[in-house]
């Protein structure tokens, strides 16, 4: 049954244009660095002597703002669907528990959300080879800057999630997802604690992996908390 429920979210999903934007999110990434690239590509690769690093680099001051915003207009695309359909009420109706109900809408994004990690490696890997930068290819510190930020996002998937799939009108998720994005842009100013500054991969210890465990542990306690939440009230 579960399977079942993850095939028809997936279904909703594709009609809704979503896997456009899974698509759209990696591309536009890697597409501001084709314009930084083609206008002053020169005075870039002066700015170090580690091309492939400071190419990284580049990619990694947008990555987390693109990770923040496509979970705020997926979650809130998600949420619609079923409020728009009053498919809240058929679901709980089935035969299958409300868990099972969030552990699919939790599931179904995190997929599109890892698509875009693994789609945001195959383009920085393109484009880094048409730059010809003449030095060997990093695969494992591009494998980190395109799947650490999806990682050390999942508590910002997690509270989006909940508070999507709780309020009966979108614009409070979306005003709280907006919010996000800000602090997301800002990340090198916000404390270790927020969990929006968690993608930038930034801690004072100035190790990634951290951002990355923080990421799982809290992400897996939002989860929970959202999904026995979801599952105590009422349908809409």
């Amino acid at each position: 049954m579960m399977m079942r429920l993850l095939k028809v979210d997936m279904l909703k999903m594709k009609r809704k244009g979503m896997w456009f934007l899974t698509i759209l999110g990696p591309f536009g990434v890697i597409a501001l660095q084709m314009v930084n690239y083609g206008v002053r590509k020169e005075y870039l690769l002066q700015q170090s002597n580690d091309y492939w690093g400071y190419y990284l680099k580049n990619i990694s001051a947008f990555t987390p703002l693109a990770i923040v915003l496509g979970i705020v207009i997926l979650t809130s695309f998600m949420a619609s669907i079923e409020n728009e359909t009053n498919a809240w009420k058929q679901l709980v109706a089935l035969p299958i528990s409300k868990m099972s109900v969030y552990l699919s809408k939790f599931t179904a994004l995190s997929i599109m959300l890892f698509l875009s990690s693994c789609l945001l490696m195959i383009f920085t890997l393109g484009f880094g080879l048409f730059l010809d930068f003449n030095q060997e290819i990093p695969f494992l510190e591009v494998s980190q800057y395109s799947f650490f930020p999806f990682f050390a996002a999942l508590p910002v998937l997690a509270l989006q999630l909940w508070i999507a799939t709780v309020s009966k009108n979108q614009g409070f998720p979306i005003t709280v997802g907006v919010v996000g994005v800000i602090f997301a842009y800002s990340a090198f100013t916000l404390p270790d604690w927020m969990i929006w500054k968690w993608p930038s991969l930034m801690n004072e210890w100035d190790d990634p992996i951290i951002n990355v465990w923080l990421g799982l542990g809290v992400g897996s306690l939002l989860y929970i908390i959202g999904m026995f939440d979801f599952k105590r009230r009422d349908v809409k």
